[in-house]
């Protein structure tokens, strides 16, 4: 089968051989490729190696072997943002989670424009958290897991001064009291999960604090690790407290 002209962003790529590189692409129209670049890592490939950089936008041209797609052409199709600090770690956590849950070779046109979003989101430097809250949520609606944040699992509207934990299989649960729910750190404030619902920014919004990103986090942390089959992810490690980052102007 041959792949022309797909405009892809770059998710990882290691070198493979001596000369060679192995990439990993979000497709437009036909999802997660894994492609084999030949011959990429002389002096006079320099262009082409530098348009299978991570977070690289590009198109591409292959023909699909097996598992793999011989890559045959590609080129940048914009800059990629220039990152550093946190907001490297955010795509590395952002790239990891597509490739674990994106299966290759199913179109994901929702994802596809989802992760354009956070790219654009995290080359603008808005606020780290909420960019990443918001993917989670979006990947989750473009791959068939997502859930309504306006209502709970019983289809009750959510309370913005409740608490809730995410049920993987059924959507918020609401916590009717302090008293006999033990730890309460993976529960998410109900005005969170309705700014979510409304993609609300609340970079110019009084309604979220860092608990209520910091409670987000948590709460859609199991969740994302029941669809991964129970095996986290590396970058979570890496990011550490990035979720409890406080909203900024």
């Amino acid at each position: 089968m041959r792949i022309d002209d797909e405009p892809a962003f770059v998710l990882h790529a290691r070198v493979w051989r001596e000369s060679s590189l192995l990439v990993e692409v979000l497709g437009a129209s036909h999802g997660r490729i894994g492609l084999l670049a030949r011959g990429v890592q002389g002096p006079k490939r320099h262009v082409l190696r530098a348009a299978l950089q991570p977070l690289q936008y590009i198109r591409l041209d292959a023909v699909q072997r097996g598992e793999l797609a011989q890559l045959r052409a590609a080129e940048a199709l914009d800059a990629a943002p220039q990152l550093a600090g946190e907001a490297t770690l955010a795509a590395f956590y952002v790239n990891e989670l597509v490739l674990r849950l994106a299966p290759r070779g199913d179109p994901q046109p929702d994802l596809f424009a989802a992760y354009a979003r956070t790219r654009a989101r995290l080359g603008a430097g808005e606020p780290l958290g909420w960019s990443l809250r918001r993917f989670e949520h979006e990947l989750l609606d473009a791959l068939g897991f997502g859930f309504d944040c306006a209502v709970d699992g019983d289809g009750v509207a959510i309370d913005p001064a409740a608490r809730y934990r995410i049920d993987p299989e059924h959507g918020p649960r609401r916590l009717l009291s302090d008293r006999g729910h033990g730890d309460r750190s993976d529960a998410a404030t109900g005005r969170a999960l309705l700014a979510l619902a409304a993609e609300d920014d609340p970079s110019s919004s009084p309604k979220l604090d860092a608990d209520d990103l910091a409670g987000l986090r948590r709460a859609l942390r199991p969740v994302l690790k029941h669809h991964l089959g129970g095996r986290g992810l590396k970058s979570w490690d890496l990011l550490g407290e990035l979720g409890r980052l406080a909203p900024r102007g």
